[in-house]
């Protein structure tokens, strides 16, 4: 594997650079920025934020240039998230519209839906967020029970989501509904692109443990949708659903990148930190931790760029993914956990009482849970792993 850029990647990257420095938040690279993280105004910046990326034409590179994109190649695309990562850019308030809906528009959508929603996708004035898990339907989503009934061109809406990330905020929902009961539970299922901004639909917050609120339940109590809105077949949403989370799961990169800066990190922070007047790096038990989470963690990185060659190679992505989401996320949380360990009892201190600048350990520690269940759970990943890469048999228990 030959690991070194292209000179046109490296224009790339110094041209994305450039425009970073040039655009991004006052004080923001050097930590002084003084952005409110009141829920209400931190929105209108993330909403002001992703316009600006799309005035400069980095708010989806990978599109197609008649969507707005720039095409860039996958390695682009690399650069893209490495560089992304070493600035801790602000959040992508519309990730789920610009990673997965717009991409499964282009590739399944009407000429009239790629019309009406993509172009809003891009520019940031519709959020979207993803209506798919429910509280008895998580990582079996073929097992949903939100009803759809037709009623002329329109259908009634009835059920429960959670865990909807950015739900509130969003102006759409790519939600799955089931319209009809087959034996085969993957029938039945049909994908509707639901206005969120209807008296039918109302919007919880789940307060997370490390006191943010990215999810939400949602109720949705005779809301409506019509026919223009469905996205594909009635009854074939499963398919539809699938091109979906092909696409969502095919961000791990940002991940792997940010892993990799979070060791780097952690190495600082055992420098800084002293035990008896002496930095914790020169303990030889932290060290040894420290060689022993670096070789990990390099290895996570290898064996990403060892898929991504494939990737390269076959033109799309395989169940290789599965291996780097689950390496990543469980290494992460763990890294994580060294780091609040390290800060012995101060660790479990928070906000303005943590020994480090704005709990950055703290709250990454608490929000690491959660990487091991999004985008599909570290049980379901070893499944994956396990049928499709090794060739095991199938769980009985599905």
């Amino acid at each position: 594997m030959d690991f070194s850029f292209t000179t046109k990647e490296e224009e790339f990257r110094h041209e994305l650079r450039t425009w970073l420095e040039e655009n991004l938040p006052e004080g923001w690279l050097d930590g002084t920025s003084k952005v409110s993280k009141n829920e209400g105004e931190y929105a209108i910046f993330l909403r002001n934020w992703q316009r600006k990326l799309y005035e400069g034409g980095w708010a989806a590179i990978a599109w197609p240039e008649k969507y707005g994109g720039r095409e860039a190649t996958l390695m682009e695309e690399i650069v893209y998230q490495q560089e992304m990562v070493r600035v801790k850019a602000p959040a992508l308030v519309n990730y789920v519209g610009i990673h997965m809906v717009a991409p499964t528009l282009m590739q399944i959508g009407t000429e009239e839906q790629k019309s009406k929603y993509i172009q809003k996708i891009l520019t940031g004035e519709e959020v979207w967020c993803q209506g798919y898990s429910e509280p008895n339907a998580g990582s079996d989503l073929s097992a949903i029970q939100t009803s759809a009934v037709k009623d002329g061109d329109r259908w009634i809406i009835n059920g429960q989501k959670v865990w909807t990330s950015f739900g509130h905020l969003a102006d759409r929902c790519f939600l799955l509904a089931r319209t009809n009961r087959f034996d085969k539970k993957h029938k039945g299922i049909t994908v509707f692109l639901l206005d969120m901004n209807q008296p039918g639909v109302e919007t919880r917050p789940i307060i997370q443990m490390d006191g943010q609120h990215d999810f939400n339940e949602v109720y949705l109590n005779d809301a409506i949708a019509y026919d223009a809105e469905i996205v594909g077949e009635v009854d074939e949403g499963w398919k539809v659903t699938i091109a979906l989370l092909m696409h969502e799961r095919t961000g791990i990169g940002g991940q792997v990148f940010t892993l990799e800066q979070q060791f780097n990190e952690l190495v600082s922070l055992t420098k800084e930190l002293k035990e008896d007047d002496q930095p914790l790096m020169a303990n030889p038990l932290v060290r040894k931790e420290m060689i022993d989470l670096y070789t990990r963690t390099r290895g996570s990185l290898l064996n990403y760029y060892r898929n991504l060659t494939k990737t390269l190679k076959n033109g799309h992505p395989g169940a290789e993914g599965s291996m780097d989401k689950l390496m990543v996320s469980e290494l992460t949380k763990e890294l994580l956990s060294q780091s609040i360990s390290l800060q012995g009892h101060q660790g479990v201190l928070w906000k303005e009482d943590a020994i480090t600048a704005n709990s950055y350990w703290q709250d990454n520690y608490l929000y690491s849970f959660g990487q091991t269940i999004g985008g599909g759970t570290s049980e379901i990943q070893k499944n994956t792993i396990g049928e499709r890469i090794l060739g095991l048999p199938k769980d009985m228990g599905r």
